[in-house]
C-alpha cells in the first residue's frame, strides 16, 4: 500500500517538474497538403500576395500577365482592343455551404481608376469557366481575362464571392492590390 502511495507521489512530482521547465508547450503543427510547385508560364509573373476574403470565398491571385496583344484559342486568334491582362486566380469555398461562383463578376481597376469587366469573348476563347458551384473546402484555379487600354496598368482586382446565407446579393467586392 505504502509503495503505491510513493509511486503516485513520484508520478505527480514528475508531472509538476515537467510542467515547470520554463518552455511553453507548443501545440502540434497542423498537417498540410504537399502541393508540388509549378513553373510560371513564360509570359506571366508569379505573385506572392496574401489571400483575401469576400463573404465566404477566399481569393488568392497567383499570377499576372499584362500587355498581351492577342489570344489564341483552339479555333481562333483574337486581337485585343488595347492589351489583354490575364490574372491566375485560386478561389476556395470557406463557408458552411456551397455558393454559385460567377467569374464574370470580377473586375480590374486600373491606375487611372477605370473599372474594367472581365472580357467575355476572351474567357470563352480561352475556355475558362463562367459560373460554377464552389463547395465547402473546394479549391478551383483558373484565369481571368481583361481587355485594358494599351497604356493602362492593372492595380487592383475587385473580387466578388458568391451569395451567402447572410448576404444573398453580395454587392460589395474586396479589393486585392496586385503589387
Amino acid at each position: 500500500m505504502r509503495r503505491g502511495i510513493v509511486r503516485a507521489l513520484v508520478a505527480a512530482v514528475s508531472v509538476l517538474v515537467a510542467g515547470c521547465s520554463g518552455e511553453p508547450e507548443r501545440p502540434p503543427a497542423k498537417p498540410v497538403y504537399d502541393l508540388p510547385a509549378r513553373e510560371v508560364r513564360p509570359d506571366e509573373t508569379a505573385l506572392h500576395l496574401p489571400s483575401a476574403l469576400n463573404g465566404e470565398t477566399e481569393f488568392s491571385v497567383i499570377g499576372l500577365a499584362a500587355g498581351l496583344p492577342s489570344l489564341t484559342g483552339s479555333h481562333t486568334e483574337f486581337e485585343a482592343k488595347g492589351q489583354f491582362v490575364r490574372l491566375r486566380l485560386v478561389v476556395t469555398g470557406k463557408g458552411l455551404s456551397g455558393i454559385l461562383f460567377d467569374t464574370r463578376r470580377q473586375q480590374l481597376v486600373t491606375d487611372s481608376g477605370a473599372v474594367i469587366a472581365v472580357d467575355n469573348q476572351a474567357m470563352t476563347i480561352k475556355r475558362q469557366p463562367d459560373k460554377f458551384d464552389l463547395g465547402r473546402g473546394v479549391r478551383v484555379e483558373f484565369d481571368l481575362y481583361f481587355d485594358l487600354p494599351k497604356e493602362a496598368k492593372p492595380l487592383v482586382l475587385r473580387a466578388f464571392g458568391g451569395p451567402t446565407l447572410t448576404d444573398m446579393k453580395n454587392l460589395t467586392g474586396t479589393d486585392i492590390k496586385l503589387g
